[in-house]
């Protein structure tokens, strides 16, 4: 390590030099006044199809910039690849084609150079859309190499914390990230074609709701008081049902102070949605549409997607299975583990879960379903009827009053919605934040708490409704192929480096 690091000095020292040599003979380090007209791909669209004849008979010109990644000197000539956002293409620098001042100053480029160029396009011996260079400017002197293997940069640590380095030299990477845009983009626009309205809620919020889980802490000095990084927007979107909009949803950054692992990353985006006069049973068909859409935007149509070496079909009707039924048939659960709490509680216990005091039987059997359900659960599955213990904001089942009106929806082995029929009466919504507060006492520190304006807005009268999220960068992960959560957020947070 130390002899990298001593080499990585001597060449940033030389490089230093290079610059202020460059710098005392009047050529600028970082000038902006070249102006840039074409990208890469703007060369190979209209060159598509033409011979090197016809190339040199259209003379076609381009005015172009981008960064240096390789460079093969042979005197009188040197060959460079220079890429920009759309990709590589190839220079040619050509003593007697230039000024003398200018080919001079091609030979004291380096790799990681930000250069400008004009040039006219034709094709090598081997066929390689090339640029013969009849004009050029340094726009950005790199001073720091690229890493020696940098055409194959796969030092996890490295790419997530030098993600600027990762997108540079890791073309597929940078292919994730615009994928992630246009799933963003296909979500608005499907939402929007339905009539929802895209909103903005708060979030820096004096009560964490609307999720259960451990909440960031903030501080405001001007109205000196202790706030929270919200959960989730879920109590905020309601309230707007509450006030007339029928339709509603937003794209969300959320925060949750857990655990970092493949799948969770405590700074996250969600996107949530509420419908008013609508089902959980609704929003399971509108959840199909949307996939179906999102396959149709990216995907050509073909509903058969393959994640991590798994074929996954995403065509409608997905499989359906209410929680107890998925944990019997699924999970190989006894049905008196189901029946019995003390069962239940025996049956965790021999497969080394342990049960926290302040929890019920329905928290018991998700910890089970967590285990012994979720990771079998690859093609699209909705797992119904949850227990009232773990569902603190949905309507109870008018059948069956000890579960609620929700679904969750399971991909690759893992959630990726959460929804149901949403419990409007405020007697019973605020009876059940009671509970919440007994869990919290008890020692369950992701249990909700009392939200007195939000049981305030219910006693108005919110009308019967629907609301549902999805984890964007899980859905990312999806149609991206790609491992982990951290391979589709840019700059997830880490420890700092030693």
């Amino acid at each position: 390590m130390a002899s990298r690091m001593e080499d990585l000095n001597v060449v940033m020292a030389d490089r230093l030099r290079k610059a202020e040599s460059l710098e005392k003979s009047g050529i600028p380090l970082y000038p902006n006044n070249y102006r840039v007209l074409h990208r890469s791909h703007h060369v190979f669209q209209q060159a598509e199809g033409l011979t090197d004849e016809q190339l040199q008979e259209k003379n076609l010109s381009f005015t172009l910039a981008g960064r240096i990644m390789a460079i093969r000197s042979f005197g009188k000539s040197i060959f460079m690849h220079i890429q920009d956002e759309y990709g590589k293409i190839q220079l040619y620098f050509q003593k007697n084609n230039l000024d003398p001042e200018k080919f001079s100053l091609v030979k004291k480029f380096d790799i990681g150079d930000i250069i400008w160029v004009q040039g006219t396009a034709f094709r090598t011996k081997t066929g390689e859309l090339t640029l013969l260079v009849n004009d050029v400017a340094l726009l950005t002197k790199n001073l720091r190499p690229l890493p020696e293997k940098y055409h194959g940069l796969r030092d996890v640590e490295t790419r997530y914390r030098q993600r600027y380095l990762d997108l540079m030299v890791n073309p597929h990477v940078r292919e994730v990230f615009k994928k992630r845009t246009r799933i963003i983009q296909a979500v608005r626009s499907f939402f929007s074609e339905r009539g929802f309205l895209e909103v903005e809620t708060p979030m820096m919020q004096l009560i964490a709701g609307g999720a259960t889980a451990r909440p960031f802490k903030t501080y405001h000095n001007a109205l000196g008081m202790e706030l929270y990084l919200r959960i989730a927007p879920e109590l905020y979107l309601k309230r707007l049902l509450v006030g007339g909009f029928e339709k509603v949803f937003e794209l969300n950054r959320n925060f949750r102070n857990e655990g970092i692992s493949t799948q969770h990353n405590p700074e996250f985006t969600m996107l949530e949605f509420y419908e008013a006069y609508a089902t959980y049973e609704d929003f399971m068909k509108l959840t199909e549409e949307l996939f179906e859409f999102l396959c149709r935007e990216l995907n050509g149509g073909v509903l058969r997607i393959t994640y991590q070496g798994e074929e996954i079909d995403l065509t409608p009707p997905w499989r359906r299975y209410r929680f107890y039924d998925s944990l019997i048939e699924i999970g190989g659960v006894p049905e008196e583990v189901i029946k019995s709490f003390e069962a239940a509680v025996s049956f965790s216990r021999n497969l080394g879960i342990k049960p926290e005091k302040y929890e019920g039987h329905g928290k018991l059997l998700t910890k089970l379903f967590d285990v012994l359900v979720e990771p079998k659960l690859i093609q699209p599955t909705f797992i119904t009827h949850y227990p009232l213990e773990v569902s603190p904001l949905s309507r109870r089942n008018d059948k069956e009053p000890d579960l609620v009106d929700r679904f969750e929806l399971f991909i690759a082995g893992r959630e990726m919605a959460n929804a149901f029929s949403e419990l409007n009466d405020p007697r019973d919504q605020k009876e059940r934040f009671l509970r919440q507060l007994e869990a919290k006492r008890a020692g369950d520190e992701e249990a909700h708490e009392m939200d007195e304006d939000y049981i305030r807005a219910l006693e108005y009268g919110m009308p019967p409704a629907a609301g549902e999220g999805i984890g964007i960068d899980r859905l990312v992960m999806l149609f991206t192929d790609m491992p982990s959560i951290r391979d589709v957020i840019l700059f997830p947070l880490l420890k700092p480096e030693k």
